[in-house]
C-alpha cells in the first residue's frame, strides 16, 4: 500500500473504472475486495483516513448480536453468526474467541437468559464458538474477579467473537490492493457527474494534501459513505428523502484491574434498553455502548457528559471496584449509520439490517449493518452493481479469502500479533535499526518501527493516522498518546520527507484531536 503510487494510478487513468466506491470504511472496503477479486477495475476514494468514522469506533465485537435475538430479528442474528464464523475463518491473526458470562443476581436470571443464549449458540450451528451453559455463583467469581459478589447467585457463560477494527480495515485494504483495487485516502469527492439521461457516469475527486482536483468515470459509483450516505445522495439529487437516522454510542476505557480475567461481562438490560458490555481489548478493559439519537452526523463525534456518568453507573452496579471518572484513560464515541423506519426516532429498535438503495440518478447506496456483516453487505452490493453497470457477471468468491497477512497462530509475535505475519517484517525493521525498538510510552507496547511501517506500508499520513487506527494508542490512553506525538511526528517527517513546522503542526492538532479523548473534569 504506497500512496504515491496509488495517486499515480488513479490520475493517470483514461478509461472508465467498473466500480468507483466513496468511503473508505468497513462497507467500502469489503465492497472493493468483492469487487476486484471478481476482476472489476475498481477505485476507492476515501475523503479522511481509512476508518476515520463509525469502522474504528466499534465495540470491537464481532458477534450475532444478542439483542436482536430478542426483538425477534433470528434472519439477521444468523446472517451475523455465519458472518462471525468466516471471519474468524478468514482472519484467525485479528479474530478470536471470547468469553462472555452474564452474572445472575436473582434466580430467575440464570434459566431465562441461559434458556435464550442456548438458542443464541445453537442458530450458529458449524460456525460456533462455544457452548453456553450455566455456571455457579463460584465458577462466575472465578472467571469476574472483580464482578459485585453482593446478591451474585451465579451466572451464564457463552462465546463471541473479538476483534480489532482498525487492523482489519487496513488489513482489508491491503487485500483489495493485492487484488488489484486502486485505494486513496484523503481523496475528497466533491462533484457527481451525470450523462445527458440524468445518470450518475462520474465524479470529481480532490487531493487534500496537495488541493489538486480530478475527474474520474464510473460504470457505476457506490456510496459506502456510512453516516453521511444522505450528504452523498444530495450531491446526485438535492431534493432526496433521507433514510440515515444516526445514533451515536460512546465507550470507555479503563485499566485491566477493572476486568482483570480473559472473560468479558454482558448486561442484558439497561436503563436505555441496550445491552452493555466490559470486554478485556489490549490489556485494558473497554466498557460500552450508549444509543444516542443525533440530528447529524460529525465526522469527529465527542462522548456526552450523560453518557460517560451512564456508563459509569451501569459498570458500577456489576463491579465490585467501581469506576469513577478518574479511572477512565480514554473516552470515544461513534455514530451508527442506522437506516430509518418511520420517524426514526428510537434508535436502539431499529434494525441493524443493511440496505441497498438505487436512486433514480443510477447512484448505488448501501448502508446500515454492521462491523460483522460487512462481507456479506459487500456481496450483495456488488451483484447489484455488476448488474446495474451491466459489468460481466462473476461469482463472489471472498467466503473463503484469506484476509492479507493470514496467520494461524500470530500469538508467538506478543504484542505486535495483530500485524499477523507481518510481524516479522516489523520485527526486521527493529532488527536492522535497534532503535525502532523502543517503546513509544511506556504505559503502552507500541514501538517505533510500527510508526515506520505504518508510513511505508500502510499509508499512514498523519500523527493521528498512526497512534488512533495503525495503532490504537488514542483509544486505549490518550494521556499516553498526546505523550508519544512529538517522537511520532519526527518519525513520520523522516519517512515522508516533511519539515519541522509540518511537525509542530501535527503535534499540535493531535493534541486538540485527543482532547475529545479525554474526560471533562
Amino acid at each position: 500500500m504506497n500512496r504515491d503510487e496509488m495517486l499515480s494510478v488513479a490520475k493517470g487513468r483514461g478509461e472508465p473504472w467498473d466500480i468507483i466506491i466513496v468511503g473508505g470504511g468497513a462497507t467500502g472496503a469489503g465492497v472493493a475486495v468483492d469487487a476486484a477479486t471478481r476482476g472489476y477495475s475498481t477505485l476507492l476514494l476515501e475523503q479522511h483516513d481509512f476508518g476515520k468514522g463509525t469502522s474504528s469506533r466499534s465495540t470491537k465485537l464481532v458477534h450475532g448480536g444478542v439483542r436482536y435475538l430478542e426483538q425477534g430479528n433470528v434472519s439477521l442474528v444468523m446472517e451475523a453468526l455465519k458472518e462471525r464464523g468466516l471471519l474468524r475463518q478468514n482472519a484467525p491473526h485479528l479474530v478470536s474467541e471470547l468469553a462472555f458470562v452474564v452474572p445472575s443476581y436473582a434466580w430467575w436470571e440464570g434459566p431465562f437468559y441461559g434458556i435464550g443464549l442456548k438458542v443464541y449458540q445453537v442458530l450458529s450451528g458449524k460456525y460456533g464458538f462455544g457452548p453456553s451453559q450455566l455456571i455457579s455463583r463460584e465458577e462466575t467469581l472465578r472467571r469476574l474477579p472483580n464482578v459485585n459478589p453482593e446478591g451474585l447467585t451465579g451466572g451464564v457463560v457463552y462465546y463471541d467473537g473479538q476483534f480489532d477494527d482498525t487492523r482489519l480495515l487496513i488489513n482489508l485494504m491491503a487485500t483489495a490492493t493485492e487484488q488489484g483495487a486502486t485505494l486513496l485516502n484523503y481523496a475528497k469527492v466533491t462533484e457527481l457527474h451525470k450523462n445527458s439521461a440524468g445518470i450518475v457516469e462520474g465524479l470529481t475527486w480532490m487531493d487534500v494534501e496537495t488541493g489538486e482536483t480530478f475527474g474520474a468515470r464510473a460504470h457505476v459509483v457506490v456510496n459506502a459513505t456510512g453516516a453521511f450516505t444522505d450528504s452523498v445522495r444530495n450531491m446526485a439529487e438535492p431534493d432526496s428523502t433521507p433514510i440515515i437516522a444516526p445514533s451515536q454510542g460512546a465507550h470507555i476505557v479503563l485499566d485491566r484491574s477493572f476486568l482483570p480475567g480473559d472473560t468479558a461481562i454482558m448486561v442484558p438490560h439497561t436503563s436505555d434498553g441496550r445491552v452493555m458490555f466490559a470486554i478485556p481489548w489490549h490489556g485494558h478493559t473497554l466498557v460500552g455502548t450508549t444509543d444516542t439519537p443525533l440530528k447529524q452526523a460529525s465526522l469527529e463525534p465527542v462522548a456526552l457528559e450523560q453518557e460517560v456518568e451512564f456508563m459509569l453507573e451501569t459498570a458500577g452496579l456489576y463491579l465490585a471496584k467501581r469506576p469513577t471518572q478518574a479511572d477512565i484513560l480514554s473516552v470515544f464515541a461513534g455514530i451508527r449509520p442506522l437506516v430509518k423506519e418511520g420517524d426514526g426516532k428510537n434508535t436502539a429498535a431499529l434494525s441493524r439490517d443493511h440496505t441497498i438503495r438505487i436512486d433514480k440518478s443510477g447512484l448505488l447506496s448501501v448502508a446500515g449493518g454492521k462491523w460483522t456483516t460487512y462481507r456479506n453487505m459487500a456481496q450483495d452490493c456488488v451483484d447489484q452493481a455488476g448488474t446495474l453497470g451491466d459489468l460481466p457477471e462473476r461469482d463472489c468468491v471472498t467466503k473463503t479469502l484469506n484476509i492479507h497477512r493470514y496467520h494461524t497462530n500470530a500469538d508467538h509475535f506478543g504484542t505486535i500479533a495483530v500485524y499477523g505475519s507481518d510481524a516479522t517484517a516489523i520485527r526486521k525493521l527493529a532488527e536492522a535499526k535497534p532503535a525502532l525498538a523502543f517503546p513509544l510510552d511506556g504505559e503502552l507496547p507500541y514501538i517505533e518501527a510500527e510508526v515506520v511501517w505504518a508510513a511505508r506500508e500502510e499509508m499512514a499520513r498523519t500523527v493521528e493516522d498512526v497512534l488512533a487506527r495503525r495503532t490504537r494508542a488514542l483509544f486505549l490512553n490518550a494521556p499516553a498518546a498526546v505523550r508519544m506525538a512529538p517522537r511520532v511526528a519526527a518519525l513520520l517527517a523522516e519517512e515522508l520527507s516533511k519539515d519541522e513546522i509540518w511537525q509542530a503542526l501535527q503535534v499540535r492538532e493531535f493534541s486538540e484531536l485527543a482532547g475529545g479523548f479525554l474526560v471533562k473534569r
